[in-house]
């Protein structure tokens, strides 16, 4: 069983979003279990019950683990092929955030849009390497700050563009033959926790993400731009984000 995997088919995400469905989910997410064995559980007919487990079997969201006999019936138990789902922008394709349309750094939407596309290419990038059964090199960082005040906040904000903005053009060789382009994308957000609620400026939440294997590997490329500017952390919904083109499959 994955860890997690991205939906992108869009009827794949209607059979994931329906609320029986999306329970079976979670009950064979842990562990296998027969039609019979969920029915109790979800209070439903043991027929209605394999009707929802078909549905979710065409489009690969639960798998057969194996069968037993029980009297004279053969049971099929089912399990999750994924402990969580994510569902791709590209399940609404036609209408997929796209944040080349506008880039606006203190726009708490633009820095959703970004996520979202973020979401889509890795997505996109594991159904390709596990298609080509290679390994995809990510990297990703995750942590939280606490800034004492909104000035402390800039000055973080300016530390940050100025480090990531060396880095790049440090290691940025756009005539590297083979190269290949890396996207970075680095957020600040305020994290959502019950304090957070109450002092919304009092915590932000920091995110570096890399793909594929920014850090480890040193072929790929980089545009070096960077576009926030230095007083960008003066709200809460500060972003930052340095793009090049996006990354092709392995």
């Amino acid at each position: 069983m994955l860890d997690v995997t991205v939906i992108e088919d869009a009827e794949a995400a209607a059979v994931s979003l329906d609320p029986i469905r999306a329970r079976l989910l979670a009950e064979l997410a842990a562990g296998p279990a027969s039609a019979a064995m969920l029915a109790g559980k979800v209070g439903l007919p043991r027929q209605k019950v394999n009707y929802h487990l078909k549905a979710l079997e065409r489009h690969g969201l639960v798998e057969l683990a194996g069968e037993r006999r029980k009297g004279n019936v053969t049971e099929r138990l089912m399990r999750a092929t994924a402990a969580s789902y994510v569902i791709s922008p590209l399940a609404l394709a036609a209408v997929q955030p796209d944040p080349d349309r506008f880039r606006d750094q203190l726009s708490a939407r633009w820095l959703l849009a970004v996520g979202a596309r973020l979401v889509r290419d890795v997505g996109a990038l594991i159904t390709g390497a596990a298609k080509a059964r290679k390994r995809l090199a990510t990297y990703a960082l995750d942590g939280e700050v606490t800034f004492a005040s909104a000035a402390d906040r800039a000055a973080f904000i300016e530390e940050l563009t100025q480090g990531v903005g060396a880095l790049i053009r440090k290691y940025h060789d756009g005539n590297a033959e083979g190269g290949r382009d890396h996207r970075i994308v680095v957020a600040v957000h305020p994290t959502l926790k019950p304090e957070a609620i109450a002092k919304p400026e009092a915590i932000a939440k920091l995110e570096v993400t890399a793909k594929p294997g920014a850090i480890a590997r040193s072929e790929g490329t980089v545009t070096p731009e960077v576009t926030v500017e230095a007083g960008a952390a003066a709200t809460p919904e500060a972003a930052l984000a340095v793009d090049s083109t996006p990354p092709g499959q392995d």
